[in-house]
């Protein structure tokens, strides 16, 4: 069985360079390892706010998010979960304390909250994605094929998106509209999707970016992470759509653009794709996102 969430971590460090970190209890899918404080986004939670609230339930602190500093992915098949898969979206931010005492939390998932210095960082049972984070060698785990069973979803889903604000050598942006019937129809949006089981948010965005506009680009630069939640939206059958949206945006360059073209694979959701210029794009009606990431990155 496959299972997906998404999950908010923090990278806290003192003045001396040891990381605060907690260590997972017997309640956790991997008792006595280490890993970066954080957890699951609830639904129609920014991940900015999960990890603020993760870190005070782990640590006993108050933090603060400070920035970005990665989106990753990764498959694993649970110990003692009879053929669980689990696939989950981490966003990796920088935070700093701001008020507090260190604590350990009662029954939880963890049981330990430490200042670790960076000696010590290496000589611990770390996840993964904490070790590479930290830049600690680890051994990369066993890939678990992504199968054929279906996603395992409830009444409520949480749907990881990756999108680009993408220009090509002459600064043109590349942009795709929304068909009418879906939420957001009319509206040109910023190319981009759903990440499927097992893709990292760059596969994901790399191959919708082909699907909705026929373009091939390289991702270059993370922009920014943000979410969106309307239980009152409809679907283009009119029922009520309970999604909670997290959206990555990347920065992607095409160095030879061409007819933007919306092909047969992306489905009924877009319905053209085009190449702007800036001064076009301001006179579009835009979505939320590609009116914000145009005030970011345009």
């Amino acid at each position: 069985m496959k299972i997906r969430r998404t999950a908010a971590y923090g990278v806290c460090r003192s003045a001396d360079g040891s990381v605060l970190l907690a260590r997972g209890s017997d309640l956790s899918a991997f008792p006595g390892v280490w890993s970066l404080p954080g957890g699951g986004v609830d639904h129609g939670e920014h991940p900015a706010g999960a990890v603020v609230r993760e870190f005070a339930e782990e640590t006993g602190l108050a933090a603060v998010v400070t920035g970005i500093r990665a989106v990753v992915a990764d498959v694993i098949a649970l110990p003692s979960s009879d053929g669980l898969v689990e696939h989950t979206d981490r966003i990796i931010y920088d935070v700093a304390v701001t008020g507090g005492d260190l604590r350990d939390e009662a029954e939880g998932t963890t049981d330990l909250a430490r200042w670790v210095t960076p000696a010590e960082v290496a000589g611990l049972p770390l996840l993964p994605f904490t070790a590479r984070a930290l830049g600690v060698r680890f051994e990369a785990p066993v890939v678990v094929p992504a199968g054929d069973d279906p996603v395992r979803r409830g009444d409520r889903v949480q749907r990881f998106g990756a999108y680009g604000w993408v220009t090509d050598p002459e600064g043109r942006v590349l942009l795709a509209r929304i068909t009418e019937g879906y939420p957001g129809g009319g509206h040109w949006h910023l190319p981009g999707g759903g990440t499927d089981f097992g893709e990292t948010p760059e596969q994901g965005l790399i191959r919708e970016l082909y699907e909705e506009t026929s373009q091939r680009g390289e991702v270059s630069e993370l922009l920014s992470v943000g979410h969106r939640y309307d239980p009152a939206a409809l679907g283009p059958e009119g029922v009520p759509l309970d999604w909670h949206v997290i959206r990555v945006v990347y920065r992607v360059r095409v160095d030879e653009p061409g007819i933007a073209t919306v092909t047969e694979a992306a489905g009924g959701s877009t319905d053209r794709a085009s190449w702007f210029t800036p001064r076009e794009v301001a006179e579009l009606p835009l979505t939320e996102l590609a009116q914000e990431t145009l005030a970011q990155a345009g």
